[in-house]
């Protein structure tokens, strides 16, 4: 699909736009003339900025590995000190004991609406490869649920229906974070953000729809235009974020405060700056939440060249209860319940197996441990990524909330969270292994592939692996490398021709595993190539889906 667009009438001034997609189906009922002006006038309003808070994290980024340290803010310590709280939470986003992600293909929507979870994170981001076929098609999927008219049926027969509208989960969607381009749609020849695409044309569909289901039924999960926002590194972008909503209700006569908006605290920057971060939202505010993969990411990103203090060990090894992690989430939880909002818990990733009763008994006695600590230490709710894992993850809070909807009054431990326990990465102990490290080889090519193939959300090894999976496993061979990192189990040193060799170790078993034939359908060879870019080269690419995107076409 190729079309340029401009308003009827319009002075010479107005924008050229470009629709540059390959046709999707039903694409002409979310791409209308009317969405697509609404899109690019949130890009002509926003993006200058959007390129000064790129461009302003790239110097921050410098500053830090100038001072080999963070701090919070000196010049919003009055935010910090004063006594607010964001606006209170609207019906459908008062109860989030258990919350469940995934993209937005249409088996996903129904298995996620079904999974009997308070809060399903539509996945635009990390979990879903933004091929052009999966950004539209998505749309479309999430206005049929809404309509009532979503269904699946696999290959086999299996046939896939909504439960009614009150057993459903609430919609929360997750834009692309503010670094991501849309190659597809251009203004003026410069593509758009993902982020605006993503927002608004999910804003433009629904929000009128989503507040006419909340009048007829006020007890409807799904009344409100609600958000997950990603890859959130300061106050200033989430000021941003903001602006988008408050100029997106009032192009279209959405009542202020309409939005509500939950914050990924998933990069080390964000962590000292949540407090600003609610406060710049907090007539949209929902909540924080605490990643993992991500935040590790962010931490190997930013302190890599920082010395041994801050090199990772295995990243199987750091759990949330390594002190550093266990700093993070006792500081979420805190500026949470201070401000009125939500604190959501990380994800149990494990994707259950029929195939062995042992080896799931005790991947599940685990979700079970890490949910029970989660509910223990405050939070209101945590995410899962199986339908199966529902269960226990409700059952570890259920335990502990009772009836009660959250549990903001608990305060969280009185004791300040400092920088330095943010900070202190070698107190996680672990070590750095040549097992860790071909871990890291294994799900990167094969994450990676499967992302080039269209899949952003695939199972490997028994875990639900996305993106940021793939982040940490090549930022951690970077830093090991880069620091001259000795392996503890062999005696080996990491290095660019240790990883190589592993790499090509990994695609010959891989041929040999799938047949010659299954091998060459996929893009294993330009997996393995990607990886090794991003993984081995001098200059430490700030995420790996910018070189990749041209892959997808």
């Amino acid at each position: 699909m190729a079309a340029d667009q401009g308003p009827a009438g319009a002075s010479p001034a107005a924008p050229v736009v470009t629709v540059a997609g390959p046709r999707v189906h039903r694409a002409e009922e979310v791409l209308t003339p009317e969405a697509i002006a609404f899109v690019v006038g949130l890009h002509r309003a926003f993006e200058g900025r959007r390129q000064e808070l790129l461009a302003r994290r790239k110097a921050r980024r410098a500053e830090i590995a100038a001072a080999g340290t963070l701090d919070f803010l000196p010049g919003t310590a009055q935010v910090r000190a004063a006594d607010w709280k964001v606006a209170e939470a609207p019906r459908a986003l008062q109860d989030r004991r258990v919350e469940i992600t995934g993209p937005t293909d249409r088996k996903m929507v129904v298995n996620a609406l079904n999974s009997g979870a308070r809060i399903w994170l539509a996945d635009f981001e990390d979990a879903t490869s933004p091929t052009w076929e999966n950004v539209v098609s998505g749309q479309i999927n999430l206005i049929d649920a809404f309509e009532g008219r979503i269904d699946f049926t696999t290959p086999a027969g299996k046939a896939y229906a909504l439960k009614p509208a009150a057993e459903l989960a609430t919609v929360v969607v997750r834009p692309r974070g503010w670094h991501l381009d849309e190659n597809h749609l251009l203004v003026d020849g410069t593509p758009v953000a993902g982020a605006f695409l993503d927002f608004g044309l999910y804003f433009f569909h629904n929000a009128a729809r989503l507040l006419a289901k909340r009048a007829e039924d006020p007890e409807d999960p799904n009344s409100g235009p609600y958000f997950y926002l990603p890859k959130t590194e300061s106050h200033l972008e989430a000021r941003l974020w903001n602006d988008v909503f408050t100029h997106a209700q009032a192009e279209l006569g959405i009542p202020h405060g309409t939005v509500r908006a939950t914050v990924l605290i998933e990069t080390i920057t964000a962590a000292f700056e949540m407090d600003e971060i609610l406060y710049e939202l907090r007539d949209h505010a929902a909540g924080l939440n605490a990643g993992r993969w991500d935040y590790l990411f962010s931490i190997v990103k930013n302190f890599r060249d920082a010395g041994e203090h801050y090199i990772l060990p295995d990243r199987n090894s750091v759990t949330m209860a390594s002190p550093f992690m266990a700093a993070y989430t006792r500081l979420l939880v805190r500026t949470c319940h201070r401000r009125g909002a939500h604190a959501i818990g990380g994800m149990a990733a494990f994707i259950p197996s029929r195939k062995d009763p042992e080896v799931n008994a005790a991947a599940l006695e685990k979700v079970k441990a890490d949910k029970d600590r989660e509910a223990g230490n405050g939070f209101d709710g945590s995410w899962v990524a199986h339908p199966d894992l529902v269960p226990v993850a409700r059952a570890s809070f259920d335990a502990v909330l009772g009836e009660r909807p959250h549990q903001k009054d608990n305060p969280g431990p009185s004791e300040p969270v400092t920088p330095a326990q943010l900070l202190d990465i070698a107190g996680a102990g672990g070590t750095c292994t040549h097992a860790g490290l071909h871990n890291a080889v294994q799900v990167g090519i094969r994450y990676i592939e499967a992302w080039l193939r269209g899949m952003g959300a695939v199972g490997i090894f028994n875990m639900m692996e996305d993106a940021a999976t793939a982040e940490i496993s090549r930022s951690q061979i970077w830093q090991w490398i880069h620091n001259g990192v000795v392996l503890s189990d062999t005696g080996e040193k990491a290095t660019a021709e240790l990883v190589r060799t592993m790499v090509a170790a990994e695609l010959a078993e891989l041929r040999a595993e799938l047949g010659e034939e299954s091998y060459s359908a996929g893009r294993w060879r330009e997996a393995a190539q990607l990886f090794e870019q991003v993984a081995l080269a001098e200059e430490f690419a700030d995420f790996l889906t910018l070189p990749a995107l041209p892959l997808l076409g």
